[in-house]
């Protein structure tokens, strides 16, 4: 049956369930792509689908080889060079309420410990970063550290983060309200935005932050300044208060 008619083409309602479901399934990729690298590439890709269709419809063979074996290269050459981005995009879209409902608990208890920690070393201005483990998987950061298995406690990250310590200068990783590693490192950031103006442990913060679900806090040696980390973004400056309750939020899995 037919639903509606364009110009010389015949719609039924399956016709038009079928270009919903694609236009919504291209619109939330947009979506997970956007403020990222990989959008200027998307670009030529959708030129590339677009020859396609257009040779296809008007039968201009040169054109339709051309561009059918353009696309194939430009979507390997997509998939390898924008592999962190894709990682991402996934994650984030296995981290959607939907399916955040079929996991455990997260690393709540060590907030406060946090909290109190930060209040200190951001008193003193000494450097920290510490990353709160939630859905996604941190070993592969925690192996390139120190491991400690030890209760998450103020006095203990005070304490790592002491200047001249061993660990002092890398990342302390918490899961489960445990300190499972000291001294990690960290991917460094690939978003050009940031790339230049912030220092090294914002930086791998914030590189955390865009390949797993991780919440991340980091303190300024310089200033003392106090952010947070998560999805790939930044709130800088903030108060405790300010943490205290942005974590409470995001390690109950609420935050957007």
């Amino acid at each position: 049956m037919t639903f509606f008619r364009f110009l010389f083409f015949e719609f039924g309602l399956m016709d038009v369930i079928d270009i919903l479901v694609v236009a919504l399934i291209v619109y939330s990729f947009l979506l997970l792509m956007k403020g990222t690298r990989a959008v200027t590439m998307l670009i030529g890709l959708g030129t590339i689908l677009f020859l396609m269709f257009l040779s296809t419809w008007m039968d201009m063979n040169s054109l339709k080889w051309l561009s059918a074996h353009l696309g194939t290269v430009w979507i390997i050459a997509f998939i390898i060079v924008f592999q962190p981005e894709l990682r991402n995009a996934l994650m984030r879209l296995g981290n959607a309420p939907l399916f955040r409902r079929l996991v455990g608990s997260r690393s709540r208890k060590a907030a406060a410990s946090v909290v109190n920690a930060v209040d200190v070393l951001s008193s003193a201005k000494v450097g920290a970063l510490i990353a709160i483990k939630r859905d996604v998987g941190l070993k592969g950061y925690i192996e390139t550290g120190k491991r400690i298995a030890a209760e998450a406690t103020s006095e203990l990250l005070v304490t790592i983060f002491t200047p001249h310590t061993p660990l002092h200068d890398g990342a302390v990783i918490i899961e489960d309200d445990t300190i499972s590693a000291a001294g990690c490192e960290l991917p460094l950031t690939t978003n050009p935005r940031y790339q230049r103006s912030l220092g090294m442990r914002h930086r791998a913060g914030l590189g955390l932050s865009e390949e797993t679900d991780a919440v991340i806090v980091i303190v300024s040696e310089e200033t003392g300044a106090i952010s947070l980390a998560i999805r790939g973004n930044l709130r800088r400056n903030l108060t405790l208060d300010n943490l205290r309750k942005l974590l409470d939020i995001s390690l109950k899995g609420n935050d957007k």
